[in-house]
């Protein structure tokens, strides 16, 4: 299930969104606007929920969260800008 939260995930809705990888979530942020969507198939999927939501692409970065070891794997395609960033799992301004 992907979830669009504005303030921190409860314990409940971090079972919903593991329903769909069950040991881990897919999540994109939105930097800016401090907005989280988790819960898809794809971080695409958590992507495109920002944007519908009005973020802007530039703004959105994506990651894999593992609630057992509170671990965050950000190497991710969503990250890939050749204009902006070079690498899946790094920022640069």
């Amino acid at each position: 299930m992907i979830l669009l939260l504005r303030e921190r995930a409860t314990p409940e809705q971090l079972e919903q969104m593991l329903q769909q990888h069950k040991f881990y979530i897919k999540t994109a942020v939105d930097i800016e606007r401090r907005v989280l969507v988790g819960g898809g198939d794809l971080h695409y999927d958590c992507e495109q929920a920002l944007l519908g939501d009005g973020s802007r692409q530039e703004t959105i970065w994506a990651a894999s969260f593992m609630p057992v070891t509170q671990k965050m794997i950000f190497e991710s395609i969503v990250n890939l800008r050749p204009r902006q960033n070079r690498s899946m799992e790094e920022w640069h301004a």
